[in-house]
């Protein structure tokens, strides 16, 4: 099953415990526009490669398409449709005033020069930008995109469009226009989501925690779970990873990464494999890197009370039904990792408005909001006496539903 196929199974299990109107369902089965364009780039050896980049709008109901863009020899329409999918969800569930999208370049950035990675970056622009725009779709970095890339993008479009609120493009450095706390965001919203719900799911005050994933995502939330007085138990990257009982130093783990180029050999820790990460004993795990790591194959053997869900569709429907019967709550990737958009759609905000907030006040707000959805979340999982993620997704639904409504009165 491709990942797209997986969405729309995820969209009619919610369904079943939660009906919509056909015209709704319909809205929901394909996105509204979906472009495939090709990226000529003047590569350092003298030749020209063209690489092929996607950007798919999938829903508008609720506001402009926002989603990010990621590099990846992997990438194709069919992920990037169900990533612009899930964030039409992502945004419906976190109450912000915008729409799904998601867009992607078939590319292994580490391949690339500097030079190389800017021209493909600013091509990107040039073959999209008719189409993106503050009140169109508000694009921002995902796997494999940084701050910078960023930069060159919102310049690009401010060339070619002559618009100066920068705010096509989040995900800036601070300097660029960016939002404080954007880094840190998609990390610190996952502890937002589960503090809110950690007295729901019969969690200790203090938890053990095993991360797979060492992005910027899975990085920063080893960080904050450390910070707040969580073990932080096991961490890996896409070579494998360490476990050690009495617990890691996230900053430490990084450091010993950079220098070494892995985490073979880090003092004080047993190695694991990525696979067996995901069944070590543990109060949460957090699945931050892959899709599709816990499947129907898998499921039986996780040994975590709660799974946190920090990557895009790292659990399978399947897996779904298995934890679900076992009594292990998931905390499904369309809440806990909405901190990104969030801050996203708060520097689109802060643009638009020419203000900048400090960090304080954006993670504040971030807070409020996450913890305000969380139990909005786990009230209709109650209601419908269904799992968290059917009951992120009755959310979604009913306030879509109201956007179709609206837009027809």
């Amino acid at each position: 099953m491709n990942l797209f196929d997986g969405a729309l199974q995820q969209l009619a299990r919610a369904t079943v415990v939660s009906p919509i109107s056909d015209a709704l369902h319909q809205r929901l089965l394909k996105p509204e526009r979906e472009i495939t364009v090709a990226i000529p780039v003047g590569m350092d050896n003298g030749t020209q490669e063209l690489f092929e980049g996607y950007r798919v709008q999938y829903n508008s109901l609720r506001g402009p398409y926002k989603g990010g863009i990621r590099y990846h020899p992997q990438a194709d329409i069919s992920e990037v449709r169900a990533l612009a999918f899930w964030m039409t969800m992502k945004c419906a569930i976190a109450g912000i005033p915008m729409g799904g999208g998601k867009g992607g370049i078939t590319v292994d950035p580490k391949k690339l020069s500097k030079r190389e990675l800017e021209e493909i970056s600013r091509g990107w622009v040039r073959a999209l930008y008719p189409v993106l725009g503050p009140e169109r779709d508000v694009s921002a970095p995902d796997v494999n995109t940084t701050p910078e890339i960023m930069s060159w993008m919102a310049d690009e479009y401010q060339k070619l469009t002559g618009d100066t609120r920068n705010a096509t493009f989040t995900g800036k450095p601070l300097d660029a226009g960016g939002s404080e706390g954007r880094g840190a965001a998609t990390g610190a919203g996952g502890l937002y989501v589960f503090e809110a719900l950690k007295t729901k799911t019969k969690l200790p005050t203090s938890v053990t925690v095993a991360i797979q994933g060492m992005g910027n995502v899975g990085g920063n939330a080893a960080k904050v779970f450390h910070q707040h007085g969580h073990k932080v138990i096991a961490m890996s990257d896409s070579k494998g990873g360490i476990y050690s009982e009495k617990g890691l130093d996230p900053d430490a783990v990084e450091i010993y990464k950079k220098q070494n180029g892995s985490l073979k050999g880090f003092a004080s820790a047993e190695e694991t494999t990525n696979e067996e990460l995901l069944e070590l004993q543990c109060d949460i795990l957090i699945p931050a890197a892959f899709e599709n790591q816990i499947t129907k194959q898998n499921a039986s053997n996780i040994r975590a009370k709660v799974v946190l869900e920090l990557a895009n569709g790292p659990t399978t429907t399947d897996a779904d039904d298995i934890l679900f019967k076992k009594g292990i709550h998931v905390i499904p990737d369309v809440l806990a990792n909405g901190g990104g958009v969030v801050v996203s759609t708060y520097e689109w905000e802060q643009n638009l408005k020419n203000e900048h907030w400090n960090e304080d006040e954006v993670l504040g707000k971030l807070r409020k909001l996450l913890e305000r959805e969380s139990l909005s979340v786990w009230e209709r999982s109650k209601k419908l006496k269904t799992d968290l993620r059917r009951g992120a997704f009755a959310l979604a639904l009913e306030r879509l539903e109201e956007a179709l409504e609206h837009s027809r009165s």
